[in-house]
């Protein structure tokens, strides 16, 4: 939990200070900032984390190491049981697991850690400088260079302070140090070629895994209070009713833009169902365009887009964490789902022998697409995302089985998306078939905020304007009205 930031190669405290002030939202009360000959580290996030990681950076007892990080390692009790004689922990925080694994392994620990994270260590003994981000990318990590400078930071939009020449991505599954560079630490499993093929015995290890993986996603923290982003989905439906059983009380989010006349789109209403049926405790908002406008602002500033694609479903994101943040920290969601299981519409029109590729393909796009998105969004607010299909257990099952089980023609020749997963939790108890076997739904409640989104563009952008913008900025990609009213907003919100 919390925002990092910090630099190496010089002791620049007073941008990295700022940095931190920009992160601010993400909880000013636990600030923790060390600087040494050159470099300079900073976290800040919310007082009194259950987890115990609110103070940062962590240093060993001579202050000759130390860290930084933003997330959470899931098997840090299992690490620490291990390492607990031979390391003199002085903390009960996740974090600190990772400073005590790097006294064991050096920067190679990075690949005994389960969880999520962006994170910096430092070792004067060594004259090491360390950076890594967690498998997948769900943790956001961005880093740049001024000079002989190195700075990083948790969010984009902090780096923007420091005055770089370019903002980087750091790529998943990787960490870096200035004698080796780049190291990839994780790959995504190749598509097995010798797949499973016993139906039964698929469901029942979908079943195993993703209850695993939402348990220690429940259980990190049992004292938080849990929550789910119930977007009417298969997949969050899944979630909720796993968590639901596991979980003392849960509560789940819905939002929806309605029509004015008290209609509801259809993935709002089968939110409530799954709500219903699990027994949770459900969390509704209709969202004004009022909502909608403001909400664009932020995540215009936050993102540093003015794509469409990126915005229009970040908006939805800004609102929803928003009203989950009044009640919960943590929110489970049901990301990944879909690259895993072959949930995407356009995949039913693949070669069968090209769809796991595809999966594998959209799994490693999902640190800048869903995932870069998600993260900062949500931490706006204090609020950590888990994402229990991005599991490492469950996305080399996933790349075991077999295409024509992941889309399968019905009874009535329809092709069915995720069809495997759907017959894993068939009468079990976890959710109705109503919801279980729900097609394409017909007014997803997305559709209706690109509809307002593209409103709004036309009432404030007309062509001559969006023509004159194109034209004296080339590079920013304006080929509508929407990119427009994101471009002057963007350009609003940096000055």
């Amino acid at each position: 939990m919390g925002g990092i930031a910090g630099c190496y190669g010089s002791r620049d405290e007073k941008t990295i200070r700022r940095m931190l002030g920009a992160l601010a939202h993400q909880g000013p009360n636990e600030y923790g900032i060390h600087s040494d000959k050159k470099m300079v580290w900073g976290h800040t996030g919310p007082s009194g984390l259950e987890d115990g990681n609110g103070h940062q950076p962590i240093l060993n007892e001579d202050k000759s190491k130390g860290m930084i990080s933003s997330g959470e390692i899931y098997n840090f009790q299992r690490i620490r049981a291990r390492l607990d004689k031979g390391y003199p922990f002085q903390t009960h925080s996740d974090a600190e697991v990772i400073l005590a694994l790097y006294d064991q392994r050096g920067p190679d620990a990075v690949r005994d850690l389960d969880g999520k994270f962006a994170l910096a260590l430092f070792d004067t003994t060594r004259d090491i400088f360390m950076l890594a981000r967690d498998p997948l990318g769900v943790k956001s990590l961005y880093y740049g260079y001024r000079g002989g400078t190195i700075y990083f930071t948790s969010e984009r939009m902090a780096l923007s302070l420091a005055d770089v020449e370019e903002v980087y991505e750091f790529p998943p599954g990787h960490y870096y140090t200035p004698a080796d560079g780049f190291v990839r630490y994780y790959r995504l499993p190749e598509v097995d070629r010798r797949p499973l093929l016993n139906i039964e015995s698929i469901g029942l290890r979908i079943r195993k895994i993703l209850t695993k993986s939402v348990h220690k996603r429940v259980m990190t923290s049992p004292q938080v209070p849990v929550g789910l982003l119930c977007g009417g989905d298969l997949a969050s439906s899944i979630v909720a009713a796993i968590a639901a059983r596991q979980s003392r009380e849960l509560h789940t989010f819905a939002i929806d833009m309605g029509d004015g006349q008290g209609n509801h789109s259809d993935d709002f209403v089968t939110a409530r169902l799954v709500a219903a049926h699990t027994g949770t405790t459900h969390h509704e908002l209709i969202v004004t365009e009022n909502d909608f406008y403001e909400a664009l602002h932020q995540v215009i500033y936050q993102l540093r887009s003015c794509t469409p694609s990126v915005i229009q479903p970040a908006v939805y994101w800004f609102i929803v964490s928003k009203l989950a943040a009044d009640y919960v920290s943590v929110v489970l969601t049901g990301q990944g789902a879909n690259e895993l299981f072959a949930g995407y519409h356009y995949m039913k029109h693949f070669p069968l022998t090209k769809v796991n590729a595809e999966c594998r393909r959209c799994l490693g796009d999902l640190h800048h697409l869903d995932l870069e998105r998600a993260d900062p969004l949500a931490m706006y607010f204090n609020l950590q995302i888990r994402a229990p299909f991005l599991d490492n257990e469950m996305i080399s099952l996933a790349m075991k089985i077999p295409a024509a089980l992941k889309i399968k023609k019905g009874e009535n020749g329809h092709k069915i998306s995720k069809w495997i997963f759907r017959q894993a939790f068939a009468q079990k108890g976890f959710l109705s078939d109503e919801v279980l076997w729900r097609g394409k739904q017909r007014h997803p409640q997305k559709e209706s905020f690109a509809s307002l989104a593209g409103e709004l563009a036309n009432r404030e952008i007309d062509d001559e304007e969006m023509s004159r913008l194109s034209s004296d900025h080339p590079g920013a990609n304006i080929d509508s009205r929407e990119a427009a009213l994101y471009f002057k907003i963007l350009r609003e919100v940096q000055t």
